[in-house]
């Protein structure tokens, strides 16, 4: 097992699907050092809080409604995976591969995202409260009806959807745009300095920046 988790960790709730259990039981049992191969199991309402899932497979793996806090998933393959209603508040998310994955209503408070890849990724409805998003790649993630209150940017990629209900509240940092915002008269493109007025006029406090033109 990985390095960083008591050897007496156990989850508090295993997962109801057998075949996802007896995997985890397995793995837990083996001790050894290397990630939980978990792609493609449903591993949804268990309950894993705290555990060392660093480098793991989890490719596809249904984690709807699974507990998740404090856990450790550094630089761990989630492509895919939905994490639906999930509870990942104060979880490392390193590095983490998120690419067309499934974050809707989950619970983001306080996650480590940092390096993170979110490409295609729908997170309606998240709550990303004082989640740590620098040097995080967000391309095409969908955030309406998100909440990003005081979470950090740093230089990040934020070519996002939202909505009038996304909170801004406290979001600080530098990002790249532009957002393309959803609203009743349909879709608009916001960039630049129009973006970085727009935020803030939400209550964020970041600045927005030009990407550098490549010199010949």
């Amino acid at each position: 097992m990985s390095s960083g988790t008591p050897s007496d960790w156990v989850p508090r709730v295993l997962p109801h699907n057998a075949e996802a259990s007896a995997r985890l039981r397995d793995w837990l049992l083996e001790r050894k050092a290397g990630g939980l191969d978990a792609g493609g199991l449903d591993l949804s309402d268990s309950d894993l809080s705290g555990g060392n899932f660093s480098e793991s497979w989890f490719g596809g793996t249904i984690f709807t409604n699974a507990k998740l806090a404090d856990a450790e998933l550094y630089r761990s393959d989630a492509e895919g995976a939905d994490f639906t209603g999930a509870d990942l508040r104060n979880a490392s998310l390193v590095r983490v591969n998120l690419d067309d994955a499934v974050l809707r209503n989950a619970i983001l408070d306080g996650a480590n995202l940092v390096g993170a890849s979110l490409y295609d990724v729908d997170a309606k409805g998240a709550s990303l409260r004082g989640t740590a998003l620098m040097g995080c790649s967000l391309l095409h993630v969908d955030f309406r009806g998100a909440d990003l209150s005081n979470a950090i940017v740093e230089e990040n990629t934020f070519k996002v959807k939202v909505d009038n209900a996304t909170v801004f509240d406290g979001l600080r940092g530098t990002l790249f745009g532009p957002i393309i915002l959803a609203a009743d008269d349909g879709e608009h493109t916001l960039a630049n300095s129009q973006l970085e007025a727009w935020i803030n006029a939400r209550g964020g406090a970041v600045r927005v920046l030009t990407p550098r033109l490549r010199s010949r």
